[in-house]
C-alpha cells in the first residue's frame, strides 16, 4: 500500500485543526516544514497502516489454511525452483 499522498493528489481539501506539542511545532516553523503537508503525509501513512492491518486480520484465516497446506504438502512448484 502506498503510504504517501499520491492517493489524494486533486481530491479536494478540508480545513481542520490539530493540537501539536509547542517544541515540535517550533522546531518545524524553524526548519521551514509544511506543517499541513507534514501532516497529511502523516495521516496518509496512518491511514495506509490501518488499512494494512484490517486486510490481515480478514485474511488472518486463508494465511493460517495456507501455510498448513505448504507444511502438509510442501510449494506447489518446488521442484521447479531454482534456488
Amino acid at each position: 500500500m502506498a503510504t504517501t499522498t499520491s492517493n489524494y493528489i486533486g481530491t479536494p481539501k478540508k480545513s481542520t485543526n490539530v493540537s501539536l506539542a509547542e517544541l515540535l511545532l517550533a522546531e518545524a516553523k524553524e526548519l521551514h516544514i509544511n506543517i499541513s503537508q507534514a501532516a497529511e503525509i502523516g495521516v496518509a501513512k496512518a491511514v495506509a497502516e490501518k488499512k494494512s492491518q484490517i486486510w490481515q486480520a480478514e485474511n488472518k484465516k486463508a494465511f493460517e489454511c495456507w501455510n498448513a497446506y505448504v507444511e502438509k504438502n510442501g510449494l506447489p512448484l518446488a521442484k521447479y525452483r531454482g534456488f
